[in-house]
């Protein structure tokens, strides 16, 4: 049997994913502030056709990040598919064109929900930050940690299986140690489930994802001794 399609990977509920879709050739897929608007307020909309939890977002100009919390299996992939159709809908009605407006339907990657997760959720909301396109993440609208659209529709405090602490904003201003950034943007290129070593071998045997383990390239061949 050949590997199980990326969506179906990302389809089991009750899992904490960073989920992540770039513009097709990273094209810019928003070109101006009121896109991003409609963007975050067509996230909420999905949220009130089929309930998720969102725990965190940064939508940027040529890709998002989300972490998301889905109730049921196959919430992800449906969820996903009508924000991502609702949002090209739009872009086609406002700037016309054919061909790709993703790179891909998005892909998502499992977190274990202890100190892994929080430190996705400062990577999703630092981005702009790292982008250089603010000074601090709470001035970018378009997230969670910002006063953008629709904020209040998206984050439900409470629906969340690890508590941002109290001192969170100054979390999210400090950045990430070069190994932990190292590890979440491996976990993006790889499909790899990020936690500890024991949760990530046991979901990815769940989840059919043991080939996002393996070292990539050739194997080595050793010389006979």
């Amino acid at each position: 049997m050949g590997d199980m399609p990326r969506t179906a990977r990302a389809s089991v509920g009750g899992i904490c994913y960073h989920v992540v879709n770039r513009g097709n050739n990273r094209a810019e897929v928003f070109h101006k502030p009121e896109d991003l608007d409609a963007f975050v307020s067509t996230i909420a909309d999905a949220c009130e056709y089929r309930p998720m939890r969102v725990l965190a977002y940064c939508v940027m100009p040529n890709h998002f990040h989300m972490v998301l919390w889905p109730l049921h299996d196959g919430d992800l992939s449906r969820w996903m598919q009508w924000l991502l159709t609702a949002h090209v809908r739009r872009y086609r009605r406002d700037y016309g064109g054919s061909g790709h407006v993703w790179e891909g339907r998005f892909r998502g990657f499992p977190i274990e929900p202890d100190d892994h997760l929080l430190r996705v959720m400062r990577y999703v909301e630092s981005n702009p930050v790292r982008a250089k396109l603010v000074k601090r993440a709470e001035e970018w609208r378009w997230s969670s940690l910002g006063y953008g659209p629709d904020r209040t529709r998206l984050l439900k405090p409470d629906a969340a299986p690890i508590k941002r602490s109290r001192n969170w904003l100054q979390k999210v201003n400090t950045p990430l140690s070069p190994a932990d950034l190292q590890r979440i943007r491996q976990s993006v290129m790889r499909g790899t489930p990020l936690g500890t070593d024991p949760w990530v071998q046991a979901t990815a045997a769940r989840l059919g994802l043991e080939s996002s383990l393996r070292p990539r390239g050739r194997p080595r061949i050793h010389p006979k001794t």
